[in-house]
């Protein structure tokens, strides 16, 4: 599935990451087996100085793993209309010694068919469609900053897909996430028991203009407040070089919701505005977000992000994010601009 040019202008100022990288271990009589990766380090530091409990917290400096991983991209030839597909990925930690276990975590495990001219279909552990086709014009931060919905949004596990394919710009898509009590006796089992996740929505890609529009029913149990979720995401492409962005994201109020945490929303308005600029080996990229949420404070939030590409495998990278930023004005100190302030740099080797 492709990106859009936001996401691919990052990466291509980046190196091409992973999916360029990615070295053929196999490719025969129409099959065809890549292995890939990336190893990233960093060191963060900054952020809220408080946790949820509103106990003091230190948010001094630290050497930290970069999301490192590796995977498989596994595809056979059916016909010539038809291809087969499966891909396999995991997440390591490379900043420390871990013995204990080679991998933390699976992030993707899917199968699928593949055809030009029925669509494509998939299902296991994959990320979500409404980010692949809706937000992800705002999903280009390596860690922090996205305040849309992300890749993990009523996906990831036990979900089906299908999206068409590319029909004069237009591409449709639907997915279903199946949340289920087998095996759990009556004592175990949830309040809402058994439930479908459905998301879908359409995507318009054509020339300088990406126009997503999409829906999540984001229940309870995959971390939501069990209303529907809408976005409106869309970017334009000025020229080669810089791209804007503008988002919108909304979720009704559950009056029977109780909120889980400090960092849990019921009901919320979002909007969003950035862009991103690339030059050479360079790129840049600045979002904006205000928040207004029914049950709790509003907030602003900014991320930004500067990348370098030093070869094609390897890149730099330097970003900053307050996730609830002061409104500035003339009481506003340059402290309270600066107190919350997250911060990573590093570096990335992909292969």
């Amino acid at each position: 599935m492709k990106k859009t040019l936001l996401a691919t202008a990052i990466v291509g100022a980046l190196g091409a990451s992973a999916a360029a990288q990615a070295a053929t271990v196999y490719d025969q009589d129409g099959t065809k087996l890549d292995i890939y990766g990336r190893i990233a380090m960093g060191i963060a530091g900054g952020g809220p100085e408080f946790n949820s409990d509103g106990q003091e917290i230190d948010d001094g400096a630290e050497f930290v793993d970069v999301f490192s991983r590796l995977g498989l991209r596994m595809s056979h030839e059916v016909s010539r209309d038809l291809t087969a597909f499966g891909r396999l990925e995991w997440r390591f930690s490379g900043d420390e010694r871990n013995t204990d276990q080679g991998f933390n975590e699976i992030r993707q495990s899917y199968i699928g068919l593949q055809s030009d001219q029925f669509g494509t279909f998939q299902a296991g552990n994959f990320d979500s469609f409404y980010n692949q086709f809706v937000s992800l014009p705002f999903d280009w931060e390596i860690d922090r900053g996205l305040e849309f919905a992300g890749h993990p949004k009523q996906s990831r596990g036990d979900s089906i897909g299908y999206y068409t394919p590319d029909l004069s710009g237009f591409t449709a898509y639907l997915q279903a996430k199946h949340y289920s009590e087998r095996g759990l006796t009556e004592a175990q089992q949830s309040s809402e028991g058994e439930v479908v996740a459905a998301q879908g929505g359409v995507r318009y890609a054509q020339g300088p203009v990406t126009v997503g529009l999409g829906f999540v029913d984001d229940v309870q149990r995959g971390g939501g407040n069990g209303e529907v979720l809408y976005g409106l995401i869309g970017s334009y492409d000025f020229t080669d070089q810089f791209s804007a962005r503008l988002g919108y994201e909304t979720r009704d109020n559950n009056d029977s919701y109780a909120l889980r945490g400090a960092n849990d929303e019921n009901g919320y308005d979002k909007v969003g505005v950035g862009g991103t600029f690339t030059t050479g080996p360079w790129a840049f990229a600045a979002d904006y977000y205000n928040v207004d949420r029914e049950e709790l404070d509003d907030s602003n939030a900014w991320v930004l992000g500067t990348y370098y590409n030093v070869s094609s495998n390897f890149d730099v990278f330097l970003e900053l994010n307050d996730g609830d930023a002061p409104t500035v004005d003339r009481d506003v100190t340059l402290g309270d601009l600066t107190d919350d302030v997250y911060w990573l740099t590093g570096a990335r080797y992909h292969f």
